[in-house]
């Protein structure tokens, strides 16, 4: 049976890198993989981008509300109605990998799990635990419910301690209110810390 894999870690724990990697050791073989993330997640746009500078484009962004089960079909199948050709025939997926996953939705989550099951093609969701408030995201919570293998990607804080939390920084200073959603851009960046090195910015604040 194939299965549903979850592969979190703080921020800069090289996600993004460990999902492109993946997929180029899938196509080595001659397999055929999906590629997909959230629209939500604006940085890039349709690409998925690693900090190392390697870039790609996914084959369909997963936008709110939608049935990532559908979307997924339609790819599988060659179908994309945004395509110069609608259809074209296609080898079967081997794999389905999504970046960012904190940003899907329950549901969508529900559908990782049915794709994995019930088509039986794995999945491999990469993405982030919690918010800079310490609170999980909707989608990562969900993935840590059902999937069937967890697995941390680990890195350091500035301390040299294994980094924990995932802090935002407007400019150079750290905040603790706001949206749980803040993409990392020109005003908004984000550090990974240790507990320690969290509490201490933060006052002693956990969420």
């Amino acid at each position: 049976m194939a299965k549903l894999y979850f592969r979190y870690g703080a921020m800069n724990s090289g996600k993004s890198t460990a999902l492109l990697q993946a997929a180029y050791n899938y196509e080595e073989r001659g397999q055929r993989v999906l590629l997909a993330k959230p629209r939500v997640d604006t940085k890039g746009e349709d690409q998925i981008l690693s900090r190392l500078g390697v870039t790609r484009s996914v084959d369909f962004l997963i936008p709110p509300g939608e049935s990532v089960m559908g979307l997924f079909k339609r790819h599988a199948l060659g179908d994309d109605p945004d395509a110069l050709l609608e259809h074209v025939e296609a080898q079967p997926v081997a794999c389905l990998l999504v970046d960012e996953a904190q940003f899907l939705e329950a549901e969508q989550v529900d559908d990782l799990l049915r794709i994995a099951v019930l088509s039986e093609v794995p999945v491999m969701a990469y993405g982030i635990r919690t918010d800079f408030r310490t609170r999980s995201f909707p989608g990562s919570e969900r993935l840590m419910e059902l999937a069937h293998t967890l697995e941390e990607l680990k890195t350091i804080c500035r301390c040299g301690r294994k980094a924990l939390f995932n802090t935002r920084k407007v400019g150079d200073d750290f905040v603790f209110e706001g949206d749980q959603v803040a993409i990392d851009g020109v005003a908004v960046t984000y550090e990974s810390l240790c507990a320690a090195c969290y509490l201490r910015e933060s006052g002693g604040r956990l969420g």
